[in-house]
């Protein structure tokens, strides 16, 4: 019991206060296939050195981005990190200084915060932004919710093609309100359009059309951008309510799918409602700039049932990494940067173009673009690993996700087409 130190007994009246009959009860929603058959093939009472030696050659058997040609997006993307900005975020003021509740002696992250809030507002055209979320998929599902609360309306509308991870965060979050999520176009019980750009497949999306049918509904106007790197390209999303999503791109590498960075932003009328937290600069009684957390109505401190999230953190680290290498890109490098990886997969795409049996389907993309191929897309996929190259998302059937960042060279696109014209051959 050195290791469990709860008793049979502490066990036996927790599950009784849940009414569940046996700890496996608690697992009764996992579907019976996820679970493992017996113990995990793992060494047992091995020395620290052997298990290391084990548990390395687990980790060998993947193969990385850096390690060969890779064309893999569909919202998590590979793209270069300044050493600097591990440099940086490592200094112990920030490594330690987790949660600012007491500004005295957090300045340093709590101006970091601020920073990062008025990049996104930059980048989003709106007005004000939080200090971060968890991820993009949880902040599309609370921007749902918020509008849900500024509304009084319970329907959510999906416009496009939304990425089906924040489709399915969606359908958790909203499962158990009572509220009703529906693909097509709004009526006068929508609470908001969830519109992401560039889409799924990495299409650009134009507002206009959005933007009328909300006001003629009352509803609310959401814009995910999974991939922040396009806001350096594309027009900011000014004439949206509410703006949020993903910004691993700048900062984090994609770590097998997280932590990443979800940030959010709305119109200032809406900013009440906005959940998680708000980082404010004010002055002291001396007249010094000071910065401090501000309308953090949240369960943990006020308003209770009422608050306007349960957020209990904000993912500080990642966002401090994102404003440090914005801060090293500035305006001009930024938009640099959208234009390189536009750029690169515009070579990517006519590269493809050639490969016999091969179509592009995306007309407009920005980095991101949908091609079919005359076989299994995922069987490609499959053949291709075994050539060391990571070919893209496959969708269904025969249609293929494939993506390409400024870390695209000519000759990654060189060996990837070779491949491909083996592997459909």
């Amino acid at each position: 019991m050195r290791y469990l130190p709860q008793t049979k007994q502490s066990r036996a009246a927790m599950l009784q206060a849940v009414g569940a009959p046996n700890v496996d009860a608690l697992f009764k929603d996992v579907p019976k296939d996820a679970f493992i058959d017996g113990l995990a093939d793992l060494p047992m009472k091995q020395g620290e050195m052997e298990v290391e030696r084990v548990l390395s050659s687990y980790a060998n058997r993947n193969v990385a981005a850096p390690e060969g040609p890779f064309f893999l997006g569909a919202g998590t993307y590979y793209h270069h990190i300044p050493a600097s900005v591990d440099t940086i975020i490592q200094r112990s003021e920030y490594l330690t200084a987790y949660t600012p509740y007491q500004p005295e002696i957090a300045q340093g992250t709590l101006q970091a915060i601020f920073e990062f809030q008025a990049f996104i507002a930059q980048l989003t055209g709106q007005d004000v932004a939080n200090a971060s979320l968890y991820d993009g998929a949880s902040a599309t599902a609370e921007a749902a919710l918020m509008a849900m609360r500024v509304t009084k309306r319970s329907k959510v509308v999906i416009g496009n093609a939304l990425h089906p991870h924040y489709r399915g965060t969606l359908k958790s979050y909203m499962g158990n309100l009572g509220s009703t999520l529906e693909d097509g176009t709004p009526d006068d019980e929508t609470a908001c359009v969830i519109v992401q750009s560039p889409d799924f497949y990495g299409k650009p999306e134009l507002y206009e059309d959005w933007r009328r049918q909300c006001n003629e509904t009352g509803a609310l106007l959401v814009v995910v951008v999974n991939e922040i790197v396009s806001l350096g390209l594309l027009p900011a999303p000014e004439d949206a309510d509410i703006v949020c999503g993903e910004a691993q791109s700048i900062g984090l590498p994609m770590s097998y799918g997280g932590p990443h960075l979800g940030f959010f932003a709305c119109q200032e009328k809406y900013l009440r409602q906005m959940p998680g937290r708000l980082c404010g600069m004010t002055e002291d009684v001396d007249g010094k700039r000071g910065f401090v957390l501000t309308l953090s109505t949240r369960e943990q401190h006020i308003r209770r049932e009422k608050a306007t999230s349960n957020i209990c953190t904000n993912q500080g680290l990642c966002a401090l990494a994102f404003t440090v290498h914005m801060s090293l890109l500035g305006e001009d490098g930024f938009r640099q940067l959208a234009r390189l990886n536009h750029e690169r997969a515009c070579a990517l795409a006519d590269a493809v173009a050639q490969v016999n049996g091969v179509k592009v389907l995306s007309k407009t993309f920005f980095n991101e673009f949908v091609v079919e191929l005359p076989k299994n897309a995922q069987e490609v996929v499959q053949d291709l690993t075994t050539k060391g190259i990571i070919g893209g998302y496959a969708l269904d059937d025969n249609q293929l996700l494939l993506c390409a960042t400024e870390m695209t060279s000519d000759v990654d696109i060189e060996l990837f087409t070779d491949a491909l014209t083996e592997v459909l051959a």
